[in-house]
């Protein structure tokens, strides 16, 4: 039978795959298959097909950049818990990148990794419910690390490295990005949802800022306030509307 305990650290084992069409898909096989274990990581050094938010691509120079998806056992959890995971993700990358960046680094919503105006990473959570039980979370996590040419497609990507100068070891810092899951892991299940909803709405992107969003194709300004437990964005417009994850496009030229 397979380790469902959660008392294992986040990142064993760490398996480090040469290429693979998306780690994402190798882990769910591994859950698929009953053999995943609670904490494991799948790192690739290529990834040929790898998944983003809404069906898109996510494109990854081979060798140079995290690649990464971690299997969590998440029946401890409520199903309604789903886009909290989804936050203490995006603190633990958060809280990972910073340490580097050091500073103007944000959480774009739902769950992207912004330096300044320019993207470098993001997240895609697929998640195995089965009947009222939130079984497993799968994890996927891209970071732009010493990649400094992109394809013309990506609008305004940054790496690690284009920000600090600096070369870095991609399965190392996967490995320490790691424990920073554990901690935001650890915080969910031991404290609820609610410091982790407080503390990512403190490094939301464009906060109090006035943005140009499209819904239905239909371009409108409106100011950043909040993002709730369950993943709803707050926009003050002409009138305060809530938006679920997809309703809505940012469309700023910056964007």
């Amino acid at each position: 039978m397979p380790d469902t305990s959660t008392n294992r650290n986040i990142g064993n084992p760490f398996i480090e795959l040469n290429e693979i069409e998306s780690t994402n898909n190798y882990a769910m096989q591994l859950v698929q298959q009953g053999i995943a274990t609670h904490g494991m990581a799948v790192f690739a050094h290529h990834q040929t097909a790898g998944k983003g938010q809404r069906s898109k691509q996510w494109f990854s120079a081979a060798g140079q950049n995290i690649v990464l998806s971690v299997i969590l056992r998440t029946n401890n959890l409520a199903v309604s818990a789903q886009f909290g995971l989804s936050m203490a993700i995006a603190l633990a990358v958060h809280e990972f990148f910073t340490t580097y960046a050091i500073c103007e680094t944000f959480i774009k919503w739902p769950n992207d990794l912004y330096w300044r105006d320019r993207k470098a990473g993001g997240i895609l959570i697929e998640n195995i419910i089965r009947g009222k039980e939130w079984q497993w979370a799968i994890v996927g996590i891209g970071i732009n690390i010493n990649q400094t040419n992109f394809e013309n497609n990506i609008a305004n990507p940054v790496s690690l490295k284009q920000i600090t100068g600096k070369n870095f070891h991609p399965v190392n810092l996967s490995k320490e990005l790691c424990t920073y899951i554990e901690k935001a892991f650890s915080q969910l299940e031991r404290e609820g949802i609610a410091p982790i909803v407080q503390a990512y709405n403190g490094y939301l992107y464009k906060k109090g800022e006035t943005v140009t969003l499209k819904k239905n194709n239909i371009l409108f300004s409106g100011t950043i306030q909040s993002v709730d437990a369950n993943g709803f964005l707050s926009v003050t417009a002409a009138t305060n509307e809530d938006y679920a994850v997809g309703e809505l496009e940012w469309v700023n030229p910056s964007l």
